[in-house]
């Protein structure tokens, strides 16, 4: 069940009463093979200011056996409701808390989640405490700034490990005992218990020696690339300790791949949790390990940003993640050996283009979001809060030049080391080493919600010389339901001068750097300059917004986006069409043809599987439904064609063949499928290893070609946790009423299954081409809803809330019905952000079709 919601000024008055001192933690967790609940003992000494007073402590927890504040003993049964244990008669000075409770083990991946391994049926433990969920496994006081320290005392099953922030130490009668951390928030504490697997290592340079840990399931450990892992990490710890002047702040470090996890990862002092589905089981595109790198270097980043120098309250959270975005893609791109230097490429094409699409929706706000309380932070892990935030931070850099912003992050780590801090405090660094004043820019960048749209408006004379050029720069009006009004910013961008060189390459021959600021801002640097091919705002996207290409520059990209020598102007372009396409600025069909026309020059693997994606989406949601089979199939059979074309072995080979398998349709294309299944059939190069096999099954299944049986025969190939949730989703998407009601009632009626279960089914329950089966269940949904809500954990719900909204019943009714429960229901503000959000999507798609349908006629 959820806990109570702790508000910010409940924060800020426990903070101005309390200063906490230390936690003793003893946990006995003899019982994790069996689940149910362990006994857990927690012992705080903290001081209270002048004038006592009394207060509370968080703690979710079905029994509470002892309560004892400074030797005496509380009515449990009196002081414990819902999520909180009331201190009344605080003494001024030292007080000593001790709470003895049973906590429960959970599955839904909050709190201290318990997972068993269906190959060796053994149980692994982890924690994972933000935003709220520590005091799922201990009583604290659940929030950033009480910072303290943490001494963990763990029994557990003989034979396990143990791991925590602290180094671990040998057990003694299966008893671990940590050493006390340094200064830490809450949230980022750890446990990590199980039978793991681990690799060992060490990061030695200049006389620091930092041991590091890779820990997986054994049943795991023959798919771990350890080394490749360390080699990541290796270069992170170099080039994070050159740029911020800190060596790093704990005594070890740790990553633990772990199973059902929500997230990407958890930066936990010293003590990473990662999802697993990072240990590749089958062959991954490249895309993929640097997706993993990044999320490698995101982590240790925070271990510095967010771990050593935390925000006082979470309206700063932004902060934490963006600066870890933008520092694991600049470690990348500039770090020694680093196999990523096209990581803006990346970010580009896959951070921008959330962001974008984030802003846009009615729930946008400010990247310094007003957090009220925890119900607001708990859907505010968003595009703006990662996305935006690190691409405002990246157009800072440029802004106040790279040496100053490292300078400034360097004094901020030296003046605020294990303590909590505000934006102000980083900001007043900064304007230090840069000598800018960042108040006006921090006014227009962080506190205004929206984005803006930058046009060219460009004039030449008849022989094609520049006579003017000037950056026309809008302000769209917010989404309705936002709060805030449009603004025009300053942007530091570049303007990138294309030709076409005597191979028919796109080359860029000049480059402009220029502050824009207002409504129309000159560019006198072209001015008098032959016109080049292709004039492109926002190389190198150093700004946040949407560009638009001028009349010739788009008829040129057109035709040679694929031709562009370099993969950042063309993931720019890439993103703007896309862009034009959610706006109903650009037809389906249209944009269908430009992919099509240069994805096969697309060299970037990132950017050819993002293609993949758009185009599906794009076609399922914002096609005329009258033109949606045909472009399906036109687009099908240009998945197959690059297939089989694709150089055998290769990246693009694998994502083409995923492609394929996402829209087979004709009764050949899904006999081919099934051939390469039995192995009937082959593909030079193509190997269908687990996971490419699953994604064959489950297409084949959501089109009635596979059932039951069928999928249960290759889930006992594949008996382990990955192909438990695969055979879920393959099960869920069989196009029969049986299958949707099983799978419905899995979810929605019922709440036993695990977290990474319930995304798997709901994934299969929705398919976009189902949409006539899954028409029943849009009232159903609206009925439940409101219960499942107030039922559910927050993770729990919110997969429910947002996977099962009927977001591909494109019509009026759904938004029509979507408005009559929003009035009826009275939700609150978080489930009624998530609802508005997706029914924004529909309301976009709707608009879409319609311009599609429009450039038929």
């Amino acid at each position: 069940m959820p806990g109570t919601n702790l508000t910010r000024e409940e924060a800020r008055q426990r903070a101005t009463l309390l200063t906490v001192d230390s936690y003793e933690i003893d946990l006995d967790l003899t019982g994790a093979q069996e689940g149910g609940t362990y006994r857990s003992v927690t012992t705080v000494r903290f001081d209270v200011a002048e004038g006592g007073g009394e207060s509370f402590i968080d703690l979710v927890a079905p029994t509470v056996h002892e309560v004892t504040l400074n030797g005496d003993a509380l009515d449990a049964a009196e002081v414990f409701q819902d999520s909180r244990i009331a201190l009344p008669g605080l003494l001024p000075g030292r007080n000593v808390l001790r709470v003895v409770a049973d906590c429960a083990y959970t599955n839904t991946g909050e709190g201290l989640h318990r997972f068993v391994d269906p190959v060796d049926d053994q149980a692994y433990l982890y924690t994972q405490f933000e935003v709220p969920d520590a005091r799922r496994v201990f009583a604290s006081f659940e929030q950033p700034d009480l910072k303290a320290t943490f001494r963990f005392t763990v029994k557990a099953p003989e034979g396990w490990t143990v791991v925590s922030n602290s180094p671990t130490p040998e057990p003694k009668d299966n008893v671990w005992e940590f050493e006390p951390t340094p200064r830490i928030s809450s949230y980022i504490t750890a446990l990590i218990v199980g039978p793991y697997h681990s690799v060992h290592s060490v990061y030695e340079k200049d006389g620091q020696s930092v041991p590091l840990g890779i820990y997986c399931r054994p049943s795991l450990a023959e798919h771990l690339d350890a080394d490749a892992i360390f080699e990541v990490t290796r270069q992170g710890f170099d080039w994070f300790q050159e740029k911020f002047d800190y060596r790093y702040p704990f005594k070890k470090y740790d990553q633990l791949f772990v199973p059902e996890f929500n997230a990407g990862a958890m930066e936990n002092a010293g003590a990473v949790t990662i999802r697993d589905q990072y240990v590749f089981r089958s062959k991954v595109t490249d895309a993929a390990y640097e997706v993993r790198a990044a999320t490698i270097l995101h982590e240790l980043a925070h271990m510095w940003f967010g771990d050593l120098v935390t925000m006082e309250w979470w309206n700063d959270l932004w902060l934490n993640e963006s600066f870890a975005t933008y520092a694991e893609a600049a470690c990348q791109a500039d770090a020694p050996g680093s196999k990523w230097p096209h990581s803006w490429t990346t970010f580009a094409n896959q951070m921008k283009t959330w962001a974008y699409r984030q802003d846009q929706l009615p729930s946008t706000h400010p990247i310094m979001a007003d957090i009220s309380d925890l119900d607001d932070v708990l859907v505010n892990f968003d595009g703006i809060t990662y996305a935006k935030g690190a691409s405002v931070l990246k157009q800072l850099v440029a802004y106040v030049g790279e040496e100053a912003f490292f300078k400034g992050v360097q004094a901020y780590f030296k003046r605020h080391a294990f303590g909590n801090t505000r934006l102000s405090d980083l900001l007043g660094a900064l304007e230090e080493t840069s000598g800018r004043d960042l108040k006006t820019w921090s006014k227009a960048w962080l506190e205004t919600a929206g984005i803006n749209v930058l046009r060219p408006e460009i004039e030449t004379d008849a022989n094609g010389v520049i006579t003017s050029f000037a950056i026309r720069q809008e302000a769209p009006a917010l989404p309705a339901g936002a709060k805030g009004e449009p603004t025009l910013r300053p942007h530091r961008i570049a303007i990138g001068a294309y030709d076409l060189d005597g191979d028919g390459k796109l080359v860029r021959g000049d480059r402009v750097e220029l502050d824009v600021d207002g409504e129309l801002t000159a560019v006198p640097q072209l001015v008098g300059k032959p016109r080049p091919a292709v004039l492109l705002l926002n190389d190198d996207d150093l700004s946040y917004a949407k560009v638009r290409l001028d009349e010739q520059s788009l008829a040129v990209v057109t035709e040679h986006l694929g031709d562009f020598t370099e993969s950042l102007p063309r993931a720019l372009c890439w993103a703007s069409a896309w862009d034009m396409t959610r706006d109903a600025e650009l037809a389906t069909r249209d944009y269908l043809s430009l992919v099509l026309s240069g994805i096969g020059k697309e060299s970037d693997i990132g950017v050819v599987q993002s293609l993949h994606r758009q185009v599906k989406l794009a076609i399922d949601q914002y096609a005329a439904p009258t033109a949606r089979e045909a472009l399906l199939t036109r687009w099908t059979e240009a998945t197959l064609a690059h297939l089989r074309a694709a150089e055998a072995g290769s990246d693009h080979q694998l994502a083409w063949a995923r492609a394929f398998a996402a829209t087979a349709r004709t009764p050949e294309q899904l006999d081919l499928l099934d051939a390469l299944l039995d192995g009937t059939q082959t593909i030079e190069g193509l190997a269908v290893d687990t996971e490419l096999r699953w994604a064959f099954v489950q297409r084949l299944a959501a089109v009635g070609r596979f059932g039951g049986s069928e999928i249960a025969a290759e889930y006992e190939r594949d008996k382990t946790a990955a192909g438990e949730r695969h055979a879920a989703t393959a099960r869920a998407a069989r196009p029969t009423e049986a299958a949707k009601a099983e799978a419905w009632e899995s979810v929605v009626e019922s709440d036993k299954l695990p977290n990474a279960v319930q995304e798997a089914v709901i994934a299969g329950f929705v398919q976009t081409d189902q949409r006539e089966l899954l028409a029943s269940y849009t009232e159903r949904y609206f009925d439940a809803l409101k219960d499942v809500w107030e039922s559910r954990s927050h993770e729990m719900a919110q997969q429910i809330a947002v996977g099962l909204y009927p977001a591909v019943q494109v019509s009026q009714d759904t938004l029509d019905r979507t408005d009559a429960w929003l009035a009826s229901a009275e939700p609150n503000a978080a489930l009624r952000r998530l609802v508005s959000e997706s029914r924004s999507g529909v309301e976009r798609a709707l608009k879409a079709q319609a311009a599609d349908a429009a450039a038929a006629e």
